[in-house]
């Protein structure tokens, strides 16, 4: 027993003294917490190390700054000034900016204008005509367009317009073709009691109904496109005064009987077709459209067909004009097969024509002259007066040369 308490004895004391215990393993002193409190020792000394790096580097920095602050610098403070003012500008309202679209919304645009603050376009000074986008005039990211300042806020910034700058240019347009007493063309957009509504180059203008050559249904005007002349260009006043008369009586006199003029099919009838020749109603009637006989007008022509057409007459007073494509086919029918034909032969069939009505009228004379025999002339059977006198040359007058028929 005694035996047994000592060997206990010598057991426990082993068991519980340090010095007799296992060694301690790497992963035992990890759990302890040893390698974290050499770990961190040495990241704080690396850490250091670092900071003392960074300080040594923004004190040259600093001195560099207070004793040499363009050393390493590729352009002079000159230039540099420079490069600012060019691309400075003063932000007043009215002041015209070159910029630079990059971007857009259902509203506007928005662009760059090389300010410290933005720029908006809005939609509705896009443009002096009516757009839904600003995309629909080509105002797209990367378009570059010389804008006017219209306003200024903080909250938005530049506002721009183009709207400003298109109306100047369309009025300076307006003035040189009143100056060159242009004809043009221009769309009915409105009517009151006074007159007609009528937009040219984008500006809305007026047609005094005392302008106009022939009375328009009222019903059917909007959208119509007349031939207008100007009266009066009066941006101060915004008073844009046209003329539907002057600009007919222009074309009127050019519309000389036998001529060829290209028009446009407005409007089938049964009994022929309404042709715009340059903002003057003409009728084609349907005998006067083939040789051949045209049961439905419809099978042959259709609204909006280019055509060329001869003058047949022209009623300046009542404003009526009187067309044929019959007379310009080469064989009878060719408007029915061949209408391209009729087109290309077109001036040469109507200078047959011209020489026709010449030579009838010669004949006409000739007659006259048979029963006035102290006039001395003569008639030969190719149509050449000859004379008898003195006062005419012996080869007579060849009336084949004649000018083109005018009314």
């Amino acid at each position: 027993m005694a035996m047994a308490s000592l060997t206990q004895q010598l057991t426990g004391g082993l068991k519980w003294t340090p010095f007799l215990s296992k060694p301690t393993t790497y992963l035992q002193k990890q759990k302890r917490g040893v390698l974290p409190i050499v770990c961190s020792i040495a990241i704080s000394s690396t850490q250091n190390k670092e900071r003392a790096l960074l300080a040594e580097i923004f004190a040259e920095a600093y001195e560099n700054c207070r004793n040499a602050p363009l050393q390493g610098v590729s352009f002079t403070l000159d230039q540099l000034t420079e490069t600012v003012d060019k691309y400075d500008f003063a932000s007043e309202i009215g002041n015209k900016v070159t910029g630079t679209v990059f971007g857009s919304d259902a509203s506007g645009a928005f662009v760059d204008v090389t300010s410290k603050s933005t720029a908006y376009l809005p939609l509705f000074e896009a443009s002096i005509r009516k757009i839904r986008h600003v995309e629909d005039i080509g105002l797209i990211p990367g378009a570059t367009e010389e804008f006017v300042i219209i306003d200024e806020n903080e909250d938005d910034g530049l506002l721009l317009s183009l709207r400003s700058i298109q109306f100047d240019l369309a009025w300076e347009r307006c003035r040189q073709l009143q100056s060159e007493d242009v004809v043009v063309k221009g769309k009915l957009i409105d009517s009151n009691k006074g007159g007609l509504v009528a937009e040219v180059e984008g500006l809305k203008g007026f047609v005094p109904f005392s302008q106009l050559s022939t009375k328009l249904p009222g019903e059917e005007i909007i959208e119509m496109e007349l031939p207008l002349k100007f009266v009066e260009v009066d941006e101060e006043e915004s008073r844009l005064i046209l003329s539907h008369r002057k600009a007919v009586a222009g074309i009127q006199a050019q519309l000389g009987i036998g001529s060829v003029v290209t028009g446009t099919v407005q409007s089938l009838k049964p009994y022929g077709a309404f042709i715009d020749i340059g903002g003057i109603s003409g009728l084609l009637h349907v005998s006067q459209i083939s040789h051949d006989r045209i049961s439905d007008i419809e099978t042959v022509l259709q609204p909006g067909d280019i055509l060329k057409v001869m003058i047949l007459s022209h009623d300046r007073e009542r404003g009526r004009v009187s067309l044929s494509t019959k007379k310009l086919e080469p064989t009878p029918g060719d408007m029915i097969r061949n209408p391209t034909l009729v087109f290309d032969k077109a001036e040469e069939m109507a200078q047959t024509f011209r020489q026709r009505i010449a030579q009838a009228e010669a004949m006409a004379r000739a007659d006259m002259l048979r029963f006035q025999p102290e006039s001395g002339l003569t008639l030969s059977s190719d149509g050449i007066l000859g004379p008898l006198g003195s006062d005419l040359p012996l080869e007579g007058l060849d009336l084949s040369e004649i000018p083109k028929a005018e009314d």
